[in-house]
C-alpha cells in the first residue's frame, strides 16, 4: 500500500510505500526530504496540492503576525510538527497575506486549527492549545499518533 504525499518543497505529489513513511523519503522531483520536522507555509501557490494531495492528514494553522495567541502558540505548533511527522503534515497559513485562502476557509477568528482528511474538513478548533491538549484534539479527531 502506498500512501501519496506532497512535497513541501516543490508541491509535487510522490507516492511512498505507507509502511516507509517514517523512513526519510525523499521528493521524486526535488530530492529535497518529504518530512523535515517543521512547519511548511501554506500559500495559494501550494494550497490545492498541500490539501488535496496528502493521504495523511494535514492541520492548518491559520494565524497572523499581529496576533499574540497566534505568536504563543507558534512554537508549540512547531514542537508538534517535530513530533508528529510523518503521521500527519502540519502548515501554516498567514491569513494577512493569504486573505483570499482565508476568505474560502471561512476563518472568523484567529489562531484557527483546521484538520483535513483526504482533501476535507473534518474538524475545526479556534485558540491556543498545549501541546498536549493539541494531541488529545488530533487523537479525538481520529489521527493515528
Amino acid at each position: 500500500m502506498t500512501s501519496s504525499i506532497c512535497c513541501p518543497n516543490c508541491s509535487a505529489t510522490n507516492n511512498v510505500p505507507t509502511a516507509r513513511l517514517g523512513d526519510g523519503p525523499k521528493c521524486g522531483k526535488c530530492k529535497q526530504p518529504l518530512f523535515k520536522g517543521t512547519t511548511t507555509a501554506l500559500t495559494a501557490a501550494n494550497y490545492q496540492s498541500m490539501i488535496k494531495h496528502n493521504d495523511i492528514p494535514v492541520l492548518v494553522d491559520c494565524w497572523a503576525t499581529w496576533c499574540g495567541p497566534c505568536q504563543q502558540f507558534g512554537p508549540i505548533f512547531e514542537q508538534a510538527a517535530g513530533q508528529f511527522e510523518p503521521k500527519i503534515r502540519l502548515v501554516k497559513l498567514d491569513t494577512e497575506a493569504e486573505q483570499t485562502i482565508a476568505a474560502q476557509l471561512q476563518i472568523r477568528s484567529i489562531p484557527t486549527l483546521i484538520l483535513f482528511k483526504q482533501g476535507k474538513e473534518t474538524a475545526r478548533v479556534s485558540g491556543a492549545l498545549p501541546l498536549g491538549q493539541l494531541k488529545q484534539w488530533l487523537i479525538q479527531n481520529g489521527v493515528d499518533l
